[in-house]
């Protein structure tokens, strides 16, 4: 009886699971919507009162984003109110909405990817994952992996679409 041989196991190939960078931090919404009145319009007073009066320790180490989700006019400064709040007890504070800021951190992850551990290796980016990778990764990978890598592949082992080939 022949032995079964993992070939795959025995190549030089490289496997990158991009869903190992997904954000680990809590993201919380931040909507200035709740501050409105009657949800268009700004009262400066008002704002000011509210967020001065917010619990803001309900942030602490948390990610969060500050967004506007009401179809109102909203002056720049009004965003800056709450971000002053958030500074000092968020792990993090952007403007945006949840996705936006999970694709920033995703992005942030990618980026500081030591390329070269990669040099002239032969890498697949693993293409499933049980969580949602943002394209964008898939472009960041790519972009930063180009220049050192063998080849650059996605997928999986057993079934690789080639992306790039060093000549």
């Amino acid at each position: 009886m022949e032995e079964i041989v993992n070939k795959v196991a025995q190549s030089a190939l490289v496997t990158i699971d991009l869903e190992q960078y997904y954000p680990k931090e809590e993201i919380t919404v931040f909507d200035l919507k709740d501050y409105l009145f009657m949800e268009l319009i700004l009262k400066e007073k008002d704002y000011r009162a509210a967020l001065q009066a917010h619990d803001w320790e309900q942030y602490r180490g948390k990610a969060v984003t500050i967004t506007c989700t009401a179809d109102a006019i909203i002056p720049f400064w009004a965003y800056m109110l709450p971000a002053a709040y958030l500074e000092p007890v968020a792990a993090r504070v952007a403007y945006g909405d949840e996705t936006s800021l999970r694709n920033t951190i995703f992005l942030e992850k990618v980026a500081a990817i030591d390329a070269s551990e990669f040099n002239d290796l032969r890498v697949i980016i693993k293409g499933c994952a049980d969580k949602a990778v943002p394209e964008a990764a898939y472009v960041e990978i790519t972009r930063k992996l180009r220049p050192v890598v063998k080849s650059l592949m996605y997928g999986e082992p057993c079934s690789t679409v080639p992306v790039y080939k060093k000549k």
